[in-house]
């Protein structure tokens, strides 16, 4: 349904720091720079997410928060640790969220920007 999402940050350098950790456990990586923005996807050129530099940028209101897949239980862990030692804040430990379903591990910060992200799978355990 999406093609991409883009964010606005307002310091490239650190939003580039905690998504190059935080998405590289999940197996993605920059995939375009230039003085103002970033992508980071799979394919050279083809962004997936997109940091903007944007001096007024601010996360939306309550409610929004982006969700990355992960393919295993343990890509959330490293997701969560990448990015606690990348900037992020804790905004809920990995772990099963019943709630959600009986199988929904996830995790859940906020970037640096303050923007919420989440890692999730929502499969058996590895």
């Amino acid at each position: 349904m999406l093609h991409h999402i883009s964010l606005g940050v307002r310091d490239l350098a650190r939003s580039a720091a905690f998504y190059d950790a935080a998405l590289g456990a999940l197996g993605l990586r920059r995939v375009f720079q230039d003085d103002s923005a970033i992508g980071y996807g799979l394919v050279d050129g083809e962004d997936l997410l997109c940091l903007k530099l944007r001096a007024d940028a601010h996360p939306p209101g309550a409610g929004f928060h982006l969700a990355f897949a992960a393919s295993s239980r343990s890509e959330v862990d490293a997701f969560h640790a990448a990015a606690m030692l990348a900037g992020g804040t804790d905004h809920g430990a990995p772990g099963l969220r019943p709630d959600y379903g009986n199988n929904y591990y996830a995790t859940f910060l906020l970037d640096p920007d303050g923007y919420h992200v989440e890692a999730v799978i929502n499969a058996p355990a590895d």
